[in-house]
């Protein structure tokens, strides 16, 4: 991991306490699926109070007012394409400068006639969910038979059009063991970005299995392994900027060995070593994640304006119909709480990557409550040593 002359992670050139990076909007709860891990009760219908064609419009305003660089805008659901304005929408905020992309659902309405028309209104990518390397996996995920063959056409028909595909892919212990798989159809598929999510306890993930932090662990170090020959990044998981720092600061040895990696982690990296010895996959220099957190330089509104740090994270921080986005992400007390790492507990308050992770304070609060808690499926004890920086050395 060392050399290559670019920083292990990637700072937000803007000032993440004054603007956020990305801007997910949960256009509409309606949605065909009921997928096992959702953080939302999905509907059949729009729910009443979802933001307007022109509430949504102010919203896009409300974005490109934080002047430029522009925040990325992601309009998900429930399953966008449920929402007749959606090319509208997303014309509207490409005129206003924003970079516009999707996130829907694999139902019957995700048709290439709408990805068609969706690219030609100005959506740039469109992430779709892959959770198993299988049928019964996916399907089992998705609550509906079916989405699994579907899903593999659609992602083509993404690719055809010339828009970016990122497949999402939340691990579970029990899909754990498919994520070899996974990663070669991830990369059949020719996606420019496989993004692993890390399962949050709330809504219907309740019910799914987490995995334990040991093989989080795991998972993130097969990862920075993956990273070398495709892009990847995590959501739910900035544990994966400190593991990348450490195996950076490691050198060239073997991980599963240096820091005492798990069965796992063993499987996993010989599945890897297997397809590479099958597929002459190029070495690439790794792609440094990203710097942000819930409210420090992401920001979710869900269905019915109101602000969240996270999609994950159940508690808002004020209403579009009520105050500004910008007033809201600046002011408001819950996200200037979330961007103050000295209030962090427990070990991610004494942990000396705080500066560049700070963990998951979405499951932070689904577990304990509290969102300033320490991250419950981290298995790391910090050090004692100094704060680090994104380059790993001493803040």
């Amino acid at each position: 991991m060392n050399g290559h002359g670019r920083t292990a992670i990637r700072k937000v050139h803007q000032d993440v306490h004054q603007r956020p990076f990305l801007v997910i909007w949960e256009s509409t709860r309606a949605c065909q699926l009921v997928c096992q891990h959702c953080r939302a009760d999905s509907q059949n219908e729009p729910h009443p109070l979802q933001l307007s064609t022109e509430e949504g419009k102010q919203l896009l305003d409300d974005i490109a007012s934080f002047g430029a660089p522009s925040p990325m805008v992601v309009i998900s659901g429930g399953d966008p394409f449920e929402r007749d304005d959606l090319t509208e929408l997303i014309a509207y905020g490409k005129q206003a400068g924003l970079s516009m992309a999707l996130a829907p659902s694999v139902t019957p309405k995700a048709t290439r006639e709408r990805f068609a028309a969706a690219a030609a209104a100005g959506a740039k990518a469109v992430s779709i969910s892959l959770d198993g390397a299988t049928a019964p996996t996916h399907d089992g995920f998705r609550g509906i038979e079916g989405v699994y063959d579907a899903t593999l056409p659609v992602c083509r028909d993404i690719v055809d059009l010339g828009m970016r595909l990122q497949i999402n892919t939340t691990v579970t212990a029990g899909n754990v063991g498919e994520l070899p798989e996974l990663l070669r159809q991830v990369i059949d598929l020719d996606a420019f970005l496989w993004s692993v999510f890390l399962l949050v306890p709330t809504g219907r993930g309740e019910a799914l299995r987490a995995l334990p932090p040991e093989e989080v662990e795991d998972v993130l170090h097969w990862l920075v392994d993956v990273s070398r020959h495709l892009a990847v990044k995590t959501t739910e998981a900035p544990h994966f900027r400190r593991v990348i720092l450490q195996r950076r600061r490691a050198g060239e040895v073997d991980p599963a060995v240096s820091f005492g990696l798990g069965a796992t982690y063993r499987r996993l990296r010989a599945a890897l070593d297997d397809l590479l010895a099958e597929r002459d996959l190029p070495t690439r220099v790794p792609r440094p994640p990203l710097d942000i957190n819930a409210g420090r330089g992401f920001v979710f509104i869900d269905h019915i304006g109101n602000v969240h740090p996270s999609g994950f994270l159940p508690v808002p921080g004020g209403s579009l119909r009520e105050r500004s986005l910008p007033e809201i992400y600046r002011e408001a007390p819950l996200f200037r709480e979330l961007r103050d790492v000295s209030l962090l507990g427990g070990r991610c308050g004494r942990c000396e990557y705080r500066n560049v992770c700070g963990g998951s304070r979405s499951r932070a609060y689904a577990v304990t409550g509290d969102h300033l808690a320490e991250e419950p499926y981290c298995a790391y004890e910090p050090s004692g040593g100094p704060v680090v920086d994104a380059a790993g050395a001493p803040a």
